[in-house]
């Protein structure tokens, strides 16, 4: 009896049993991991992504998957619109779907610039504005988890891209930075229409599909106080707490999930 009890208060302050997700950026590493949570959660997920990689949908018939292009205003409003009429309802939109360019900052050209903008920065921002109007016309409470990076709060350490290609950049930080300020904008803003905004930061997530370099994977886990890179999985369990009832009283947050890295 004493087990029961327990079980129905944590899925009363933590459970996800009828409600609707709406996760962009869906079929890459941290989206498909998050679509599971929330899925294995009890969920109804919506994945959203420009390209549908066969590869990374999960098979399941509580996750429905559809194209949108979040640098397109139309392809959101319709697809939002579309998934409202649907479900009746939107309950967490996490705005995953994000972006980097990878030359050097001397060779920058003004169209990476642009893109890594467009992504990160204009299209989490037209997802929550597209959301908070959905929600207010529907008379509807709401919760929003962006995802920023460790790279909006620290700058990266070119010391540690040795035998890595993919430098990160400056215009993904300043984005991912922007998403951390507007994450507390619309904090402030939103709740007056019973919408929280919070988001997280990873920091360096392991990609076993394409594997960063040896001598990177090194120096970046000698920098972190914890010796290693994440895994995609392990950013889960803060997106579901942040969406969760548990997390009512928290809006305009940003929590770092970086194994203590920007300690130093």
């Amino acid at each position: 009896m004493k087990y029961a009890m327990k079980k129905n208060y944590l899925e009363e302050i933590c459970g996800f049993k009828g409600k609707v997700v709406l996760v962009t950026g869906a079929t890459g590493q941290l989206g498909q991991e998050i679509c599971k949570a929330y899925e294995r959660a009890g969920a109804r997920v919506i994945g959203t992504d420009k390209v549908l990689a066969p590869s990374m949908i999960i098979k399941s018939s509580s996750v429905k998957y559809l194209e949108m292009d979040i640098t397109n205003l139309s392809s959101i409003k319709s697809t939002f619109a579309g998934a409202m009429r649907k479900y009746k309802r939107i309950d967490i939109l996490v705005n995953n779907a994000g972006v980097s360019t990878f030359e050097p900052f001397e060779e920058r050209p003004e169209k990476s610039f642009d893109w890594v903008m467009d992504v990160n920065l204009k299209g989490t921002f037209f997802c929550i504005q597209t959301y908070i109007n959905l929600l207010k016309a529907a008379k509807k409470r709401g919760c929003v988890v962006n995802i920023a990076s460790i790279y909006g709060n620290i700058s990266s350490d070119f010391r540690i891209y040795t035998d890595c290609p993919r430098k990160n950049s400056e215009v993904y930080g300043a984005t991912k930075a922007g998403i951390i300020q507007m994450s507390k904008y619309f904090g402030v803003h939103a709740a007056q229409f019973g919408i929280r905004v919070n988001c997280i930061s990873p920091g360096g997530i392991f990609n076993p599909r394409n594997p960063q370099g040896k001598d990177f994977i090194k120096n970046y886990s000698f920098r972190c106080p914890m010796g290693r890179m994440a895994e995609a999985r392990e950013m889960t369990g803060a997106v579901l707490f942040l969406s969760s009832d548990s997390a009512s009283y928290i809006t305009g947050q940003n929590l770092l999930i970086d194994g203590g890295m920007s300690c130093w």
